[in-house]
């Protein structure tokens, strides 16, 4: 009787660890089955705050489909194509990505061959300056990334823009626009139907400052650009979508690092001193360290 009531006590504790382990989604992967759709024209795919998975946007007009981001691989591709199949089966198919890190752009080459990528330049740039190197690193932290990245390479584009690109799909035009370097060198937003696929220029999670030479006073820019679009729904790359009180997020988490560091620059502090006295200053209401340092270090580089 010891024996079985010992046994039941541990599954006791063990059934919400188990529970929670049920209820997280996977890691690395796309779900499918679980679009949503948005306006008469747009549906996301929402990536239930996975680490290395995207939030998926597909738009269908009466004349092709547009699919944001891929997800990490081929077969991350596929459950992309089977959802865009539910809602748009048989149209012709654009797709732009809202950066060029794996997750969100090592799915296109198993893409249609008739599909068509459209590229910004500076995506281009990217590409050639870092290559696969993130893609190794991925590859490196589990055996699923490095089966679902197993023969993954950058897809070429068959539309290039510079600043800008009007994509008519039928009924309904989308907007992409080229606003890097913030997170990255080739950050690209699209605009449709109200609904503003922001990449990772504004998320609830905290901005992460990658793009060489990236500032603080441009991405404050690119969040006036995109609060100008006035738009009804925010899907960010990664975790929950909103709207535009996430733009104002971002806005009042790089105002208050900028004003801090001026401050303490122009008091004489050094950077490492100006990294440790703000990050201690902000990191109980922003949590990752790495994060804010980031962006204290890219305003102290700006700063007078």
């Amino acid at each position: 009787m010891r024996i079985v009531t010992l046994a039941l006590a541990v599954a006791m504790l063990a059934a919400p660890v188990l529970a929670q382990q049920a209820a997280a989604p996977p890691t690395s992967l796309v779900r499918e089955g679980v679009t949503e759709k948005l306006t008469d024209h747009v549906w996301a795919i929402p990536d239930g705050s996975a680490s290395l998975v995207p939030n998926v946007g597909i738009v269908v007009g009466s004349k092709a489909v547009l699919v944001i981001d891929t997800g990490l691989g081929a077969r991350n591709a596929q459950t992309v194509l089977k959802e865009v199949a539910k809602v748009g089966a048989g149209k012709p198919i654009y797709l732009v990505t809202t950066h060029v890190h794996p997750e969100h752009d090592l799915g296109a080459h198993a893409f249609p061959a008739d599909s068509k990528l459209i590229r910004s330049k500076d995506q281009d740039v990217d590409i050639a300056a870092s290559g696969m190197n993130l893609a190794n690193v991925f590859a490196s932290r589990s055996e699923l990334n490095k089966e679902l990245l197993q023969g993954a390479t950058y897809r070429k584009g068959d539309i290039s823009f510079d600043k800008d690109y009007s994509l008519d799909l039928g009924g309904v035009t989308a907007k992409i626009i080229a606003v890097g370097p913030n997170h990255t060198l080739g950050d690209t937003v699209v605009f449709v139907d109200g609904v503003l696929f922001s990449g990772d220029d504004a998320m609830r999670p905290q901005p992460s400052v990658m793009a060489q030479g990236a500032t603080l006073t441009h991405w404050l820019a690119t969040l006036d650009k995109l609060d100008a679009l006035k738009p009804t729904h925010v899907v960010p790359s990664h975790g929950p979508r909103g709207d535009a009180s996430i733009i104002a997020g971002y806005r009042t988490y790089f105002k208050k690092i900028q004003e801090r560091v001026g401050a303490l620059k122009k008091a004489g502090k050094t950077q490492d001193d100006v990294v440790e006295a703000v990050t201690d200053e902000m990191v109980t209401q922003y949590p990752d360290r790495a994060r804010l340092g980031g962006a204290i270090r890219a305003a102290y580089a700006e700063a007078k």
